[in-house]
């Protein structure tokens, strides 16, 4: 049966893909994003023109902090009639360790703040259930690998794993109220085609790729679960079940260290990378690792694109897609 979804950040690099399965399904899918310069917005013109394809999806240029207009888009989307709304995917982020510590108000306002608006209006329209994304950085320093949803995440090494976990908690207490059905997906460093230029993946493959230096934080031993994109979307559409509340994590299941990625990468471009090495930032972690049991056992989900494929993947675009992404800025 058809449904209608409200996808916030459905211009970034996962609310793209999560809309697109969703469209793909037969539903309709209700955009919004403020397209805001956090990484380059030509990626996300690029990832929405696609979208805008699709029949079944409508947009709209929005932010989740200024709660008047998103109030106004909520009574028009979400009031009586077949348009009433399935469900609210909240996908909008400041996303970054790094650039939270230059910045932290920003990453408050839109992770937690804006996390509250969405819930407060859900409530108001009684849409009984919400996706929120969340972050693998809520598990800190001291978390064992790999890392369980029952973990302690009480001490965040970044003010957007603080964000993140402060939009948790905002979730669990609108559930708790308002009996509002929330599934909390924990990401786990996703990358992939048109993923965000930011990010060490879209970095590196460019780079080296142009014979440039690339940045490395540290010795790069320190180990990351890559998850690909798609696996990423289809954990996210799957958490649309009814799961009362919980907090499950979407990872890719397997270690990788920063050199060995940066190798790989190399080896897909026929290139030797220049590396320059600069100390270790605090607000890192030495390893990310997902537990991923409880979403097999609550979702039937589990990763099935390992790196190698997934590399191969975004090499291949980024060669199919060049042009763009040579003149995309890389946020440095």
């Amino acid at each position: 049966m058809s449904k209608s979804y409200l996808v916030t950040g459905a211009a970034g690099f996962i609310g793209s893909k999560v809309s697109q399965l969703l469209l793909e399904a037969g539903h309709t899918v209700f955009g919004i994003d403020d397209l805001n310069g956090s990484y380059d917005v030509r990626l996300k013109e690029w990832r929405l023109a696609r979208l805008a394809k699709s029949p079944g999806f409508q947009f709209e240029r929005l932010d989740i902090n200024d709660f008047e207009s998103l109030a106004r888009y909520f009574q028009s989307v979400a009031g009586a009639g077949s348009a009433k709304l399935s469900a609210v995917l909240d996908l909008a982020a400041r996303a970054g360790v790094q650039p939270s510590v230059v910045d932290p108000w920003v990453y408050l306002r839109t992770n937690a703040e804006g996390t509250l608006n969405l819930l407060e209006l859900a409530r108001r329209h009684a849409v009984g259930k919400f996706v929120l994304a969340s972050t693998s950085s809520v598990y800190g320093a001291n978390s064992p690998v790999p890392f369980s949803e029952d973990a302690d995440t009480s001490q965040p090494l970044s003010p957007y794993a603080a964000s993140k976990r402060a939009a948790e908690s905002l979730a669990f207490t609108y559930h708790h109220l308002h009996k509002i059905d929330v599934g909390v997906v924990r990401y786990f460093t996703v990358y992939g085609p048109a993923g965000r230029p930011d990010m060490s993946v879209f970095r590196f493959i460019r780079r080296i790729d142009q014979g440039e230096p690339i940045t490395v934080f540290g010795d790069g031993l320190q180990e990351r679960d890559f998850t690909y994109v798609d696996d990423i979307a289809r954990g996210t559409v799957a958490a649309l079940a009814e799961v009362g509340y919980e907090i499950i994590n979407l990872g890719g299941d397997r270690l990788t260290s920063l050199n060995s990625l940066i190798e790989q990468i190399a080896a897909l471009v026929g290139r030797q990378p220049i590396i320059n090495r600069r100390a270790a930032h605090p607000a890192d972690v030495p390893a990310t690792w997902a537990d991923v049991r409880k979403a097999k056992r609550l979702l039937d989900w589990t990763p099935r694109i390992p790196l190698e494929e997934g590399l191969s993947r975004t090499v291949a675009w980024y060669r199919e897609n060049r042009e763009l992404a040579l003149s995309l800025n890389l946020g440095e």
